[in-house]
């Protein structure tokens, strides 16, 4: 694959100058590259990685229309089984969407066996063949309707193949967040006794579920490292997988698990830990048929707390979403193992030392962001069984599979100030949001759940 199509010929000249590596991208056949070698050298000028994670958008669904993206491809059209013909990719200006399953079994359908065409018929199934059944899921969002996101997108980095690392629902994929495996265990206080699956059992208040593998906190204690989960008021326990870890309870590490408005507080003072994971309640989460306006306006107040913080200089934001929600997206997911990848979803790095206006095209998954952290304050310690001193079954050490962030960083150029947006921009969203994009970050109490 040419150069230009892999990086474009800015962002191409700009690495070559600094001496990154160049051999990222994905084949034609959508399988993982090998992931280049990168210097480490700089990495330790983020002393605060932050990881946002949203709900349920597909990269062509936000991003589809971005000038030098991956988006998406001319004369698409999806079969619909059940009205007839297909229908192509539009415009969908709607501040709610419906979206589709998105279950294991949905993200088979939907890549249809790399035809990426199963997205409708799989939308209609709540019809019970029951016409008319209009969806959403051909639907994407233009610049106009998410501005403050694309406004990050052009003035830092972002990524258009980051792929779930799962192939399923929000629950494996936020324990691939935290923990770069998903799995269920016969007897959760023997980490050796659990076993794979991208439909693990999962925990609630009422129906605790012991999660017995290891997750990233483990080495974070292990090498005292501070960390934080942020859940906002009502986030559903299935956002907010960390309570159900049993090494997290054996370490001590329970209360690391706290509100938001801690996190906003620990902005203000610039006393932010290391590492910070943040999960939204369900009205801010953009997951259908949450308002977009809300999420992109919560979003937005974390990041502006984030560069208004005297540890804005140091730090690194990973924004991301934990699955497609049932929405289109047209490029077919690498098979890295039984459990993934899944289905291409928006992000973004957002950071004083992040490449201005680079699109990475390298092939990611969360399992980047935990390869990241452990580069920069573990001593590129790794989630493996064979060395982290808590062995587990799992296959094999998913950070060592995915692409680098390193790539989207340059530590030579001076830190850039901040970008302060308006939480509640205009956009061509409709019906018009309101003047307070419909609520306060970190007050709001609903809750729902997941499918």
């Amino acid at each position: 694959m040419r150069l230009r199509r892999l990086l474009g010929v800015t962002a191409a000249g700009a690495l070559a100058a600094s001496g990154v590596a160049l051999s990222v991208g994905l084949p034609a056949n959508g399988t993982p590259p090998r992931p280049a070698k990168y210097s480490l050298v700089g990495i330790h000028k983020i002393k605060h990685v932050i990881v946002i994670m949203q709900e349920n958008r597909t990269f062509d669904e936000y991003f589809g229309r971005f000038p030098g993206a991956a988006g998406i491809p001319a004369g698409v059209c999806v079969p619909d089984p059940l009205n007839g013909g297909c229908i192509k990719p539009y415009v969908d200006h709607h501040d709610a969407n419906q979206g589709g399953p998105h279950g294991n079994a949905d993200g088979i359908a939907d890549i249809a066996g790399g035809k990426m065409n199963g997205f409708v018929a799989r939308a209609e199934l709540h019809c019970k063949g029951v016409k008319p059944c209009p969806t959403d899921v051909m639907g994407y969002h233009v610049g106009s309707d998410i501005p403050n996101y694309w406004a990050y997108a052009r003035n830092f980095v972002l990524n258009d193949h980051l792929f779930e690392s799962v192939n399923s629902w929000s629950a494996p994929s936020h324990m691939y967040e935290v923990s770069a495996w998903s799995a269920t265990c016969k007897h959760p206080a023997n980490p050796m006794t659990c076993v794979g699956t991208p439909s693990p059992a999962t925990r609630s208040l009422t129906n605790p579920v012991p999660f017995g593998w290891t997750d990233l906190t483990w080495l974070l204690n292990k090498h005292h490292v501070r960390w934080g989960y942020y859940n906002e008021i009502g986030a559903p326990d299935i956002w907010n997988p960390l309570p159900g870890f049993v090494d997290v309870h054996q370490d001590g590490q329970t209360g690391n698990v706290q509100p938001l408005g801690n996190f906003f507080t620990q902005a203000s003072s610039g006393s932010l830990p290391a590492v910070s994971w943040i999960a939204p309640n369900s009205a801010d989460s953009e997951h259908p048929a949450a308002l977009i306006s809300r999420g992109q306006a919560y979003v937005t107040r974390i990041i502006n707390a984030i560069m208004r913080s005297p540890d804005w200089s140091s730090s690194a934001i990973f924004l991301t979403w934990d699955d497609w929600g049932g929405f289109y997206d047209h490029v077919v997911p690498p098979v890295i193992d039984s459990q993934g990848y899944g289905i291409r979803v928006p992000a973004m790095v957002i950071s004083p030392y992040a490449r201005q206006g680079f699109i990475d095209h390298q092939g990611l998954s969360y399992d980047a962001y935990l390869r990241f952290i452990e580069d920069d304050f573990l001593g590129s310690a790794r989630l493996n069984p064979a060395t982290d001193g808590r062995p587990d079954p799992r296959p094999d050490v998913r950070e060592t599979r995915t692409g680098n962030m390193m790539l989207d960083f340059n530590f030579g150029q001076m830190p850039r100030p901040p970008l302060i947006l308006n939480p509640c921009p205009a956009t061509t969203l409709i019906p018009k949001p309101p003047p307070m994009c419909n609520g306060t970050v970190a007050l709001h109490t609903a809750s729902w759940g997941d499918s």
